[in-house]
């Protein structure tokens, strides 16, 4: 006569089908009856659960190949126009080596400024050919007069922020390569969460009509 003996493990006790000894004692373990059910064939399997299994598959290829891919694809195509950004700017643009002679530097608006450079002052430098020249400058913070600091200024002499270089450039670009393969994966479980709860509808029809067709089999008194 066959036992139900609990199998050890967490969660909630899995039965192990325990055969008499005179069968050589073997216990099955019934977790290996039950892995991969929706891909057999079985009585309990209902159209719903195939489906089910196919949307897990799905949405594992989704979620751990799709949307890493996403992610490098956004990425590059984002460090791609980041440097053609950088190389027009550092065309456009030029420095100089100029000395602070303000003794308060005056902040940006957030709009306009950026963390190393949020102040502008006062400051003065030489052009060979067009001597001395002085003009209202991006500086970084903490400056004072004295210093002496990199400014850069546009083809039409105004003051601009410094172009990106390779660390900003790769900054912007593993910044969108991580929000294009979250974003991804979100819709991904997103839409994976609707789906089940759309199979489950569909389950607990297809188990009603089921029992429709057999509960009176069940519950008809016998004569």
């Amino acid at each position: 006569m066959c036992t139900l003996v609990c199998g050890s493990g967490g969660g909630l006790p899995v039965p192990r089908l325990a055969r008499p000894s005179a069968l050589g004692g073997e216990e099955v373990d019934m977790r290996t009856q039950v892995r991969g059910w929706r891909w057999r064939r079985n009585p309990l399997r209902r159209r719903s659960d195939v489906v089910e299994a196919w949307a897990v598959l799905i949405a594992a290829v989704l979620l751990f190949v799709v949307a890493p891919l996403a992610g490098i694809a956004a990425g590059l195509h984002a460090h791609d126009d980041a440097r053609s950004l950088a190389v027009t700017q550092r065309s456009q643009r030029h420095q100089v080596r100029a000395a602070v002679i303000a003794n308060t530097p005056e902040r940006l608006p957030t709009v306009q400024g950026d963390p190393e450079h949020a102040y502008r002052a006062h400051v003065r430098w030489t052009e060979p050919g067009k001597g001395t020249r002085t003009a209202l400058a991006r500086v970084p913070a903490g400056t004072r007069a004295g210093d002496v600091v990199t400014v850069w200024f546009d083809a039409q002499g105004r003051s601009v922020a410094p172009p990106p270089d390779d660390v900003a450039v790769w900054q912007h670009t593993v910044t969108v390569g991580l929000c294009a393969a979250g974003g991804a994966a979100g819709v991904v479980l997103l839409g994976h969460a609707v789906e089940r709860r759309i199979a489950l509808r569909h389950r607990l029809a297809e188990w009603e009509q089921e029992w429709a067709r057999t509960g009176p089999k069940w519950t008809q008194p016998r004569t």
